[in-house]
């Protein structure tokens, strides 16, 4: 470092001691507007004493991070954008700074994926050290998690539960910092992180207030040290095989399906070929040994006490790539023989899985002629063939006002349009809808359909991710109220019966809605996302 860089770190408060040692960038999503993310400053200070005890010189520096549930509806629209802003953010605070090694600090949905996007550009030794998950509330003696609010306000709409109870659970379900601890899109991606061996075992699973916790964040802070110093950099991890098997693993345990946009994206980054036959491949050669909150009483907190993603690689040992390596040094196969035998109560073993194939399912036809996205295992067995009148919506709002409406009749396929990546613009979530149809004691008869995202919260027969969007002409953009829709899971099928003539004769008459607001970031990324079957990310 030259002199007049240090003179400036000097009014930073750097001292003689801090230069010429390795310079790593600690990369905090900390913010006050994330439960998930409200403790990482605290995390960030234990990390930053890891690398200095290492002999490295921590930097911290600090990028956006929302909160999906606090930005429900409007706010959505700029969520999956934000992924790109987070991966541009600290691919350029690094490489602006020369960081020698980064230490991602991360928790939620688009973050997660953002900081693995700036890692494969960079290729810096990294670490990521994940907050954990939130400890589940507690009403009326049984554990409950976030999703439980959405799908109560469903429940209360049709007079099953008081206000009283709404109420408490309002005041219940999330008691303090922490990912959402059910199987959604954080407790996925961070699992995934471990799986692909760039976080420490334990990491994605341990409770955010756990008393370990600051143990572990200087152990990674001086785990970063020591790759730094052995040049260690982060592509050798993220290799083709190494996403095979963080698909593997979101199929065993029942991930979210937005795991498929992210993990797509990421392959695109690092110019793999991953598709979304592959991941419909893995997922049929993948049984599902877990099911987790929403899909079951459990939760996160319970995979960790079973052992975690170390017990989960375990079980899963004969279909992964077992010579992959980690940052402890170790190989995913000796991570998992090192770790302890699964809770039969919790995963399942391979010879006696909970189904035979995985909890994600690509679905294709006239309807999605280049993929939809399910998430089967949250499905109930009887919906996972279904017919139905479509019922048609140009947004969430019109959806969500007919639900609250009680306008909604068993045996509907709601379609829900201009949610994709560009006509949304930003792929917004619908997970709100889709939960108050379980509260409604809908979700074993009404299906939903969209070119939006569903949360990995989202159970019953939800359909997202349809490619190509309506607002570029899909055939999503042709149904019509009253189309008949053909859903068929095992046979992984979706199609309206219309003929191509017909589609195409209505295709041409479509005028897309006007996209707003056409300036700024959003309208950047409305210009330029890709569709969801290649990650929705900007090119």
């Amino acid at each position: 470092m030259g002199t007049y860089p240090r003179a400036l770190y000097r009014a930073a408060g750097a001292q003689d001691a801090d230069f010429g040692r390795p310079l790593i960038g600690v990369i905090n999503s900390w913010t006050e507007a994330n439960p998930g993310h409200c403790h990482l400053r605290e995390l960030a200070q234990w990390a930053k004493e890891g690398v200095r005890e290492a002999g490295g010189f921590p930097v911290e520096v600090n990028t956006v991070a929302a909160c999906d549930g606090i930005v429900q509806g409007a706010g959505m629209h700029y969520v999956l954008p934000m992924r790109e802003v987070i991966a541009a953010s600290v691919e350029t605070a690094a490489g602006a700074n020369r960081f020698e090694g980064l230490l991602m600090l991360c928790s939620c949905d688009k973050i997660v994926p953002g900081m693995l996007l700036a890692a494969a550009r960079l290729g810096l030794p990294t670490v990521f050290l994940t907050g954990g998950p939130m400890l589940p509330g507690i009403v009326e003696g049984r554990p409950v998690v976030a999703s439980a609010v959405k799908e109560a306000m469903g429940s209360y709409k049709v007079g099953r539960i008081s206000e009283a109870q709404l109420l408490e659970v309002e005041r219940r379900a999330c008691p303090g910092p922490g990912a959402c601890p059910f199987m959604g899109t954080a407790s996925t991606m961070n699992i995934l992180v471990e799986a692909m061996g760039l976080s420490l075992p334990g990491c994605a699973t341990l409770p955010a207030v756990a008393p370990e916790r600051p143990a572990l964040a200087r152990c990674s802070g001086r785990r970063l040290v020591e790759l730094v110093n052995a040049g260690a950099g982060c592509r050798a991890l993220l290799s083709h095989e190494s996403l095979r098997n963080a698909v593997r693993v979101c199929q065993a345990l029942g991930g979210s399906t937005n795991a498929v946009l992210h993990l797509l994206a990421l392959a695109r980054e690092l110019n793999l070929d991953l598709d979304l036959a592959e991941i419909d491949r893995l997922g049929r050669e993948t049984p599902l040994i877990g099911r987790f909150q929403p899909a079951s009483s459990l939760n996160v907190v319970d995979l960790h006490q079973a052992g975690g993603v170390p017990a989960a690689l375990r079980a899963l040992l004969p279909l992964l790539y077992r010579g992959l390596p980690t940052i402890q040094g170790l190989t995913i196969g000796e991570l998992a023989e090192a770790a302890p035998s699964p809770d039969l109560a919790v995963l399942a073993p391979l010879e006696h899985p909970l189904e035979a194939e995985g909890g994600i399912a690509i679905l294709r036809g006239n309807l999605a002629p280049e993929g939809a996205v399910v998430k089967q295992s949250a499905v109930s067995p009887a919906m996972r063939r279904h017919s139905g009148p479509a019922r048609v919506f140009e947004s969430e709002e019109q959806v969500r006002d007919v639900i609250m409406s009680k306008g909604v009749r068993p045996g509907d396929v709601l379609v829900i349009r201009n949610e994709g990546p560009r006509g949304g613009p930003g792929m917004r979530e619908l997970s709100i809808p889709a939960a108050m149809l379980v509260g409604m004691g809908l979700s074993d008869s009404v299906a939903m359909v969209t070119d939006g995202r569903f949360s990995g919260a989202s159970r019953g027969p939800c359909v997202g991710h349809v490619s190509p969007e309506a607002y570029v002409r899909g055939p999503l953009a042709a149904v019509q109220d009253g189309d008949i829709i053909d859903i068929d899971v095992p046979a992984r099928r979706i199609g309206v019966r219309l003929s191509t003539e017909e589609i195409q004769r209505r295709l041409d008459s479509w005028q897309p809605r006007q996209v707003n607001p056409t300036g700024g970031f959003l309208g950047l990324y409305s210009r330029h996302a890709e569709q969801a079957h290649l990650g929705a990310g900007l090119r």
